[in-house]
């Protein structure tokens, strides 16, 4: 696999993305965060920041979501479909190159996304006056980009081996559950089956541990406190080796697809 060769084709995907329009949802994110601080206003006045910031994080996070999934399964997929991923390996292109760059790209439309709507987020707070824990903020922010490159990684290797609208609903259900894997091992253990409890353990070992990477509670409410840089360090070694694991799963599921 050439780096250089790969950033270039990532340096592509990351324009293509840019240009389909993904910007405007800065916008469109904005104007969302104007209106929610208007009404959070007028109904919660007492525990305003809290609720706004809890909103804003929240939202950013749906919106990359939704890019990461929408996007992430059509990456591959669209270039099978219309039949370009002929020319695109008929040059001195490995598929492994391809998905990695596909990953890379998508990745880095997703750390711009998040950086804007940070710096926007940031802007509304200081303009209202509101308190809040700019470091925990920030370590959540960072975590959500990682929860969100690892979803990447799931709808590119769903994306791979199946049609786009199917690797978009599976790819949300391992969203959906990979939020309560925790939750659905402790589920068996109550049960007190062996056959439910090994079940809900497989679930937990094959679906990615998300709640790791998602400490925006911790950081609006303090439900828990922010964990240690050494605890920190083994959430993110966790979701960049998973998306890693992934993405070597869909490069071996391509490199065996006929054309």
């Amino acid at each position: 696999m050439n780096p250089s060769r790969t950033l270039t084709l990532a340096k592509n995907v990351f324009q293509e993305v840019i240009r389909d329009r993904i910007l405007y949802i800065i916008g469109f994110y904005a104007i969302i965060l104007a209106i929610a601080n208007r009404a959070i206003f007028e109904f919660a006045s007492t525990t305003q920041d809290k609720i706004f910031l809890d909103f804003c994080l929240a939202t950013m996070n749906a919106i990359g979501l939704i890019i990461a999934i929408f996007i992430g399964t059509g990456l591959v997929n669209k270039e099978i479909e219309k039949r370009t991923v002929l020319m695109l390996i008929a040059k001195p292109i490995s598929r492994g190159e391809l998905i990695t760059s596909k990953y890379l790209g998508l990745s880095g439309v997703l750390g711009v996304l998040l950086l804007a709507m940070t710096v926007i987020a940031l802007i509304f707070l200081q303009i209202s006056q509101m308190s809040y824990p700019f470091t925990s903020v920030l370590i959540a922010i960072i975590f959500i980009f990682l929860q969100l490159t690892l979803i990447t990684a799931v709808a590119i290797t769903l994306g791979v081996f199946t049609s786009s609208l199917i690797a978009t609903a599976l790819t949300f259900a391992v969203y959906l559950m990979g939020n309560i894997t925790q939750d659905l091992v402790a589920l068996g253990r109550l049960t007190e089956n062996p056959a439910v409890e090994r079940f809900t353990q497989f679930l937990y070992l094959i679906i990615p541990d998300l709640s790791r990477l998602d400490l925006k509670n911790d950081a609006i409410y303090g439900i828990q406190a922010i964990p240690d840089p050494l605890t920190l360090f083994g959430h993110g070694v966790y979701g960049i080796f998973y998306s890693m694991m992934l993405l070597a799963i869909a490069i071996l599921i391509f490199l065996k697809k006929e054309f």
